[in-house]
């Protein structure tokens, strides 16, 4: 079941188009992660489907409801990517606070402060004022307020921003154990190694549009490279293999090129082989979220330049 959906969502500043006619399902229970270049609309779209923005065109909806709908914003909790805490308050106190917002009594309130800054790794920080937290600590306390009224929905914007590599680890323990739980995790980062590890599905936007979305399994199964060592390569048959690799590297006894898919490889090597070649070793190559990020972006600027 969807429980985030985006249809045709647009937004337009002036002459400038952040967002263009993008579509989107999110399953319940789902880690979805969003990717994208500096620029490229991330934070207006999720912007959008917290109800923050309102779409120029387009329609959403969140938990079954209209980002603009109170009943919907109740099923949500949301960290942006550059937010400001009271430095006034103690931890535990803004913490209370955000939960009597949510709707809970007092003492229910102060039980899940304490809750959720145990798992946020701030257990008996909650009486230091947060002026006096440093910046990964402000950071937890944030995931902390964006969990505090136990949503369905967790909107967070690059939540590790902040955070050193033990503090990276923690978050993804606990998006992991989100997930577990059911709630539905929509990820906006520009780590992929994170995203990469925790996500089931990602889409990545460049210049206002989705330009992939899928199973990371899917996105990864795209075009791959091989290594293959070998002898007895002949002039005449690396002319017919460069008509089809245009991409082929020859360099001392390695061949390396670009294929359709892994599929190819057997192939590729039996060519080889019926060419007068012996095979010493045959290297697949894996596509990496960082690699096929990096096709797609740079893809879009050819198109569009």
């Amino acid at each position: 079941m969807a429980i985030i959906e985006a249809r045709n969502l647009t937004k337009v500043y002036g002459r400038q188009t952040a967002c263009r006619e993008i579509c989107l399902s999110v399953e319940e229970g789902q880690i979805f992660g969003l990717l994208g270049p500096n620029g490229a609309g991330k934070s207006t779209l999720v912007k959008m489907l917290v109800g923050l923005v309102y779409p120029t065109a387009g329609e959403a909806r969140v938990a079954g409801y209209s980002p603009q709908d109170i009943r919907g914003r109740r099923q949500v909790g949301f960290l942006p990517e550059n937010f400001r805490l009271h430095g006034w308050l103690k931890g535990e106190e803004l913490l209370t606070f955000h939960a009597r917002l949510a709707g809970l009594d007092g003492r229910a309130a102060s039980r899940r402060a304490a809750e959720v800054l145990e798992l946020v790794g701030l257990a008996g920080e909650g009486q230091k004022l947060v002026a006096n937290y440093s910046k990964g600590m402000q950071q937890r306390l944030g995931l902390a307020a964006a969990l505090v009224g136990d949503p369905r929905v967790v909107f967070l914007d690059e939540p590790t921003s902040a955070l050193d590599p033990l503090g990276r680890r923690q978050v993804r323990q606990i998006l992991l154990a989100l997930k577990e739980a059911g709630k539905t995790v929509f990820l906006n980062s520009h780590l992929l190694s994170e995203v990469e590890q925790v996500c089931d599905r990602v889409a990545i936007i460049n210049r206002g549009m989705v330009v992939a979305s899928g199973r990371l399994v899917e996105l990864q199964s795209g075009p791959a490279t091989v290594a293959i060592r070998l002898d007895g390569l002949t002039g005449e048959l690396v002319a017919e293999l460069r008509r089809r690799y245009p991409d082929l590297q020859l360099e001392a006894d390695r061949l390396t090129l670009a294929l359709g898919d892994q599929e190819e490889i057997a192939d590729l090597v039996a060519r080889l082989v019926a060419g007068g070649c012996r095979i010493y070793e045959v290297t697949p190559g894996h596509n990496s979220l960082e690699d096929v990020f990096v096709h797609l972006v740079r893809e879009g600027e050819q198109v569009c330049g």
